[in-house]
């Protein structure tokens, strides 16, 4: 599987858990991204079996890291053209506050009033 490929499993797992299909569908296709089988040198060397099972992995899991960050980056583009009031990065700095508790944007229990938020935002675009 190429790295575009897996970047759209990525994109794909998104849309398919905020279309409502389903965990378990959403799942598989992530785990097609993971490899089933792994190529393990001939030797008695402990870490370099360790080291050959570790990296085969890497690069589909970075792949998949990346069509992750490309999704977002794509919805929080489109959300900060169209949204006046809270940015994406103060949703993601409420996140971090919050300890990763899913947050609404700019909801009065986490940052206040939508009109203290618009107002925060423009303070800081200046």
């Amino acid at each position: 599987m190429t790295e575009s490929e897996i970047r759209l499993k990525a994109v794909a797992a998104l849309t398919a858990l905020r279309g409502g299909v389903g965990g378990d569908y959403a799942s598989d296709l992530l785990g097609d991204v993971v490899p089933t089988q792994f190529l393990v040198p001939d030797t008695g060397d402990a870490a370099e079996v360790g080291a050959a099972v570790l990296n085969q992995p890497a690069a589909p899991l970075s792949a998949l890291v990346n069509g992750f960050v490309l999704a977002f980056e794509a919805v929080a583009d489109a959300y900060d053209r169209s949204e006046p009031g809270a940015p994406a990065e103060e949703i993601l700095q409420a996140l971090a506050l919050y300890g990763g508790r899913r947050v609404d944007s700019c909801s009065s229990r986490h940052l206040g009033t939508r009109s203290s938020c618009t107002r925060a935002a423009r303070r800081r675009r200046g």
